[in-house]
């Protein structure tokens, strides 16, 4: 992780190797096309107040995520400026938001890849804007090279380190609201980056027992409960769904339970996540061109595992377990087929039409079990559906809900901090499509509206009178572009800063 700093310093005789700083598209009243955002007044003085004219000269437009390099004026002691894109200017009075700090932030911190030290000048008013740059540097300086022969030999080519070091200026060492969104920002950016090491990793690496290790270690260093269902519990306690998925793998699959508590909590939170560590399809083989990600299939454990030790580490005065529903889903003479009927731990009895409708299963038995406690809400969070990349695209995920203004609630959380998001209907007419001659429910209904079904299929397993919202982040978990803004190619961690919103808003009493 890139260690971060505050510091008043002046920009000048900062030894950096570099000095980033915001510019912005000027207003469109205004004369001005690029406008130097503040924060960088000292850089500005330093070329006669001609730097919103140099970089015009070099093309730069302010356009969000642009970036263009200068070399710093005589007297500095960082020999480089880099102008990192806002967007547009705010309105007269108001400051940046704090998703365009983020975003920029993250591109400067991908920008000095291989650099040991950066200040940032970006414009802060407060220690929330300052936890916004935060996050947007631990984010975007994340890099997954655990496999590269490069991370362990510098002399390799394109051996480059993440920045080493960045120093926030702006930011006061002595204040406490400064330093608390720097301890915030830092505790969410590394456990976030877990949960994307854990997505990026490899499935020969990743089964459902190397997860839940990894877990149970986490939770020893960060004062979490946490108990681990084996196969032989899972036989035990009649949890069909997750055997029936993992019956075909050699990997056996696992339960897992983490609980975080607090003294003064008088709220508890459950969070559930698909843990599928691989996702062939199973008997329901997927075709080809479509297995090459699918280690990503379980983010949604990754997300719930991440904000559970985030929660505990901010020592948040909310009770927060996370239930990570384990199995790699595979064919084999072994692995449930098409036809075939489970008994889930809620006693239902589901028909399984298809294998690689697999995620609802998991989920289903996690959901009942975290129903047990009785928690004043659940939040679920899956890679669930194809069909909720084709409604929304691969950047947002949608939220799904038993209670409209929970719905709206999770909604806000998650545009709060950036996550992109929408809130999705339950039409309860697409109920009639899992009707089974043969079981309870069956696992699959109409083609159209896939992923609202789905959703209509866990709200099945969710107990009695307990709100509940359903995540399902198929598009935004995994990015096979290239990178933007502060997420990296590859696994991104999302949901993980919405679950921790809501944790807070929980803990200050202000979500129901």
């Amino acid at each position: 992780m890139t260690a971060l700093t505050l510091s008043t310093a002046a920009a000048p005789g900062l030894r950096a190797d570099a000095i980033v700083i915001g510019v912005a598209k000027g207003p469109a009243s205004g004369s001005a096309n690029l406008v130097v955002a503040p924060g960088a007044e000292a850089v500005d003085k330093a070329y006669d107040g001609r730097l919103a004219a140099v970089l015009e000269t070099l093309g730069a437009t302010g356009a969000e995520g642009e970036v263009t390099k200068l070399p710093a004026p005589a007297g500095f002691k960082a020999p480089l400026v880099l102008a990192v894109g806002l967007g547009g200017e705010p309105e007269k009075d108001a400051a940046y938001d704090a998703e365009a700090l983020r975003r920029a932030a993250g591109v400067a911190a991908r920008t000095l890849t291989g650099s040991k030290k950066a200040a940032f000048a970006l414009p802060v008013t407060d220690a929330a804007d300052l936890g916004a740059v935060a996050e947007g540097v631990g984010l975007g300086a994340y890099s997954f090279d655990t496999y590269k022969q490069s991370a362990k030999d510098p002399k390799a080519k394109n051996g480059k380190a993440p920045l080493a070091e960045a120093v926030l200026l702006g930011g006061k060492p002595r204040d406490a609201a400064h330093k608390a969104a720097l301890a915030r920002a830092t505790a969410v950016t590394e456990e976030l980056n877990r949960a994307r090491d854990l997505i990026n990793m490899p499935p020969n690496d990743l089964n459902p027992e190397a997860f839940a290790a990894v877990a149970q270690s986490a939770a020893k260093e960060n004062g979490v409960k946490v108990q681990v269902l084996d196969e032989k519990a899972l036989v035990k306690g009649g949890y069909g769904g997750i055997l029936g998925v993992g019956s075909g793998s050699a990997s056996a699959p696992r339960l897992v339970k983490l609980s975080y508590t607090s003294s003064k909590a008088k709220k508890h939170l459950a969070f559930v996540g698909k843990g599928i560590t691989y996702d062939s399809g199973g008997i329901s083989l997927k075709p080809a061109g479509h297995n090459e990600t699918m280690k990503c299939d379980m983010s949604g454990a990754a997300a719930v595992f991440a904000a559970v030790v985030a929660v505990a580490r901010l020592g948040l005065e909310v009770n927060v377990t996370a239930w990570l529903a384990l199995a790699e889903n595979m064919p084999s003479g072994s692995a449930t087929r098409p036809g075939d009927v489970l008994r889930m731990f809620s006693g239902k009895t589901v028909e399984v039409l298809n294998t690689d409708a697999e995620g609802r299963l998991v989920l289903a038995d996690a959901l009942w079990a975290a129903s047990q406690e009785k928690p004043d809400a659940i939040v679920d969070v899956a890679t669930l559906t194809g069909a909720m990349m084709l409604a929304l695209g691969n950047r947002t995920f949608g939220i799904m809900a038993n209670d409209d203004a929970f719905r709206s609630a999770v909604f806000e959380a998650a545009e709060e901090v950036g996550e992109p998001a929408w809130p999705m209907p339950l039409p309860e007419h697409l109920r009639k499509g899992m009707d089974s001659a043969t079981a309870d429910i069956a696992n699959m209904g109409e083609r159209m509206g896939g992923g609202l079904v789905a959703g209509l299929f866990l709200r099945e397993f969710v107990g009695e009178g307990i709100t509940w919202a359903h995540l399902d982040i198929a598009g935004p978990a995994f990015n096979e572009g290239g990178p933007f803004g502060y997420t990296p190619k590859g696994g991104t961690g999302t949901a993980v800063r919405t679950l921790v919103r809501l944790a807070e808003l929980t803990a200050a009493g202000d979500l129901g």
